[in-house]
């Protein structure tokens, strides 16, 4: 994939919305997910966002405005699941997207054609874009490593594979929702420190993960890998993701196996897959300090090391019952880069496959909880509290150590630069209900 005329920073859009200056989806983007109507029975359908509108890929195949294998692209698009269009891989992938920038630029002549096909996004609701059928939730930022191991190991705070090899481990996929749920409290076994026997009730120590979401596109073999240079091409798009975590259940019952109940009630993701495509104007240097171990061969080349970070800004903000009952905004808790995480996603895709592991179409990575190095970067409560040892004081006097039933999370991300049209991600959103009565 290279910069072609999609990427044209001063390409405009007859659909005037997405030319407005802070607008999250310019013709430059064109993210995918799928959609219908609100509080509706309509069948769920693929679209691509374009200013506050919707373009509705299922009606305009109806339409054959396209020669016969765009139109076959977009009937792959035209069902409650974008699998088997992600399937197709990054050359199907690209020639769909260049159809459709063309289409909706400013002096189309596909204008009237496409104008019916368009749905305000105000009103539609979405459902998880594809069929996700694993998840493998990784550990990139060295940054929340670090702070989260001085908690446990302050004077060791990273094991010696960190800097080897991407940390990673199989997630819950059935669980994964799209923003705007709901989620339940989740209930489990916990252990004080001076306890004899575990009790059983509630989380009481529940938390957000802010992280970046990878969808597989095309797959590989089983027995086959994906070699680091090819890894991008494999590589669908990317969206918002919460992790959440109750962190008292976890730190109960995470040895020897790891994380179980602890993180498969809950996964929070953006509706928009925004495709690796339209985010090659913000992939940037990936380096490792020369004093660090440099990654082993199969995991390295000249190619990642000049373009295998992504500059994708992140955004974290908590807003309480209190505060949504008193009209106010809701309050930043951190915002972090993912351009800082220790590994790449073409290092994930690459060490997820050298043991033969055959991905599939929409199956799914977590980029791994990102921080920054400052106070103001931190990626969950964990580490804003220091483990829950400091209240977080909210502006308008509430205390937070952990979170408490009633509160939103919402988590949004953007690429921004001169010369470069924004590219917006939207948001990831769900609100913290009681655990259910045993």
């Amino acid at each position: 994939m290279n910069l072609n005329e999609t990427h044209d920073p001063d390409l405009t859009s007859w659909v005037k919305s997405a030319n407005l200056e802070d607008a999250d989806f310019p013709i430059q983007n064109l993210p995918f997910a799928v959609f219908r109507l609100r509080v509706s029975d309509e069948s769920l359908r693929g679209g691509v966002a374009i200013g506050d509108q919707v373009l509705d890929l299922a009606r305009l195949a109806e339409t054959r405005a396209f020669d016969s294998d765009i139109n076959e692209l977009l009937q792959l698009c035209a069902g409650p699941s974008l699998n088997a269009f992600m399937g197709r891989g990054a050359a199907a992938a690209a020639a769909l997207r260049r159809a459709l920038s063309q289409a909706l630029r400013t002096g189309s002549e596909l204008q009237q054609q496409l104008q019916p096909c368009l749905v305000a996004q105000e009103l539609v609701e979405y459902s998880v874009p594809c069929r996700i059928g694993d998840y493998t939730d990784f550990y990139t930022s060295i940054n929340h490593a670090t702070n989260v191991g001085k908690l446990f190991r302050p004077d060791n705070p990273l094991l010696p594979n960190y800097k080897w090899l991407p940390i990673g481990y199989h997630g819950r996929a059935s669980s994964i929702e799209v923003s705007g749920h709901e989620i339940i409290r989740p209930q489990g076994q916990t252990k004080a420190p001076d306890a004899d026997s575990p009790s059983f009730g509630p989380c009481r120590r529940l938390d957000y993960e802010t992280e970046v979401g990878i969808y597989i596109g095309a797959g590989n073999a089983l027995g086959e890998r994906i070699a680091i240079d090819d890894a991008d091409s494999h590589v669908f798009g990317y969206c918002i993701f919460n992790d959440w975590s109750a962190r008292d259940i976890q730190a109960w019952e995470y040895q020897p196996l790891g994380p179980f109940l602890s993180k498969s009630f809950a996964s929070t993701i953006s509706p928009w897959i925004v495709t690796s495509e339209a985010l090659l104007p913000y992939r940037v240097e990936w380096s490792r300090a020369a004093d660090d171990p440099q990654p082993l061969a199969y995991l390295d080349s000249e190619h990642n090391r000049s373009r295998g970070a992504l500059d994708l800004k992140l955004q974290t903000y908590l807003q309480t019952a209190k505060m949504r009952a008193a009209g106010e905004p809701p309050y930043l808790l951190g915002q972090s880069n993912f351009a800082q995480s220790y590994w790449c996603v073409a290092q994930m895709v690459t060490h997820h496959t050298v043991n033969g592991c055959n991905l599939q179409p929409g199956d799914f990575f977590g980029s791994g909880t990102q921080s920054g190095t400052s106070e103001n970067a931190l990626g969950s409560m964990l580490e804003i509290t220091h483990g829950g040892k400091q209240e977080l004081a909210l502006p308008n006097g509430e205390l937070r150590k952990f979170l408490a039933d009633g509160d939103c999370i919402i988590m949004s991300g953007h690429c921004e630069k001169p010369g470069a049209a924004r590219i917006g991600f939207g948001s990831a959103s769900a609100t913290i209900l009681p655990a259910n009565p045993i």
